[in-house]
């Protein structure tokens, strides 16, 4: 089962209490895809300039990750630069290139209209709904925004949540999105905007997803399900943490026969088992490294940590 990302392949260079690194394969689409790439076939649409070259190519087509989406273009590759000096739960931005993203309009590749799964990353609405209209046959169709959208692109993301089956977003983002302090309440606001199912991430606290009647065909799950974050020793760099923690969850999904409320349980522990990875080295690097089975490992102690005899 294939799944299609669109958002970012970019550059990132970040400072924590770890240490300093300059210009790291980063970005959500990249993320997403490395992730997810250990369960299932990935399609990869994004953008990329002359600065994108052949090592940084390798990192996808050693994990078979399909590139034909990303387009090389004149110019630099989208760069973040950010610091997690004074706190590790959130970055200081310190500088972003848009570049050669500044002017991206995703284009789908014939070879990628029978993808199943859509993951729209945090991108702006109006290019997450350009893509969700041209992909009408997509099994499922998992989202994220961010701030920003959410403040000053209120319309267009609207449009967008009506087109999702799930959205994956922070507790603060959650809140900013329903105007409303109390996460329960602004959880099933969420859920009234258009979205089958909201996945809230709480960081290095784990996540929660909560659900409406139209989660599951046939089936009524109102209760909300919380996994847990693994406690770590040492945090090297939590950049990729969300977007991998994405990547497993709808990988994961991917690679079984059918959505069932079971399945959508374990692809949030698998979301939190990637995730996890991702913060223990800088930028990509974990993700690049994983073996199959440190990932059955890793899962297998997140069963250990929320069991109760």
């Amino acid at each position: 089962m294939a799944i299609l990302v669109v958002g970012s392949v970019a550059f990132d260079t970040m400072e924590t209490p770890s240490g300093r690194r300059d210009r790291c394969l980063g970005g959500a689409a990249t993320f997403f895809a490395l992730a997810a790439s250990y369960f299932t076939q990935v399609r990869v649409i994004g953008v990329v300039g002359e600065d994108f070259g052949p090592e940084e190519e390798r990192a996808f087509i050693r994990r078979n990750i399909d590139t034909r989406g990303i387009e090389h273009v004149p110019g630099k590759s989208f760069f973040w630069s950010g610091s997690y000096m004074k706190n590790l739960n959130e970055a200081q931005t310190l500088n972003t290139e848009l570049n050669v993203f500044q002017s991206f309009s995703p284009k789908i590749p014939a070879a990628y209209q029978d993808s199943e799964y859509l993951f729209l990353a945090n991108i702006d609405p109006v290019l997450q709904e350009d893509v969700r209209r041209q992909m009408p046959k997509a099994k499922l169709v998992c989202g994220d925004t961010m701030n920003y959208w959410i403040r000053d692109h209120a319309e267009n993301l609207a449009r967008v949540l009506k087109g999702l089956d799930v959205l994956l977003i922070n507790d603060a983002e959650v809140k900013m999105l329903a105007k409303d302090n109390n996460l329960v309440q602004a959880a099933h606001k969420v859920l009234d905007m258009g979205p089958k199912a909201l996945v809230v991430k709480h960081g290095e606290y784990g996540a929660t997803a909560f659900f409406c009647d139209r989660s599951f065909p046939g089936e009524v799950v109102t209760v909300p399900f919380r996994a847990p974050a693994l406690p770590l020793a040492e945090v090297v760099d939590p950049t990729g943490a969300g977007d991998s923690f994405a990547g497993g969850f709808v990988g994961y999904i991917a690679s079984q026969p059918a959505l069932t409320p079971p399945v959508f349980r374990r692809a949030m522990f698998y979301g939190s088992v990637m995730g996890s990875f991702a913060v223990e080295r800088f930028g990509t690097e974990r993700l690049q490294q994983l073996l199959p089975g440190e990932i059955e490992e890793r899962f297998a102690l997140f069963r250990q940590l929320s069991h109760l005899e």
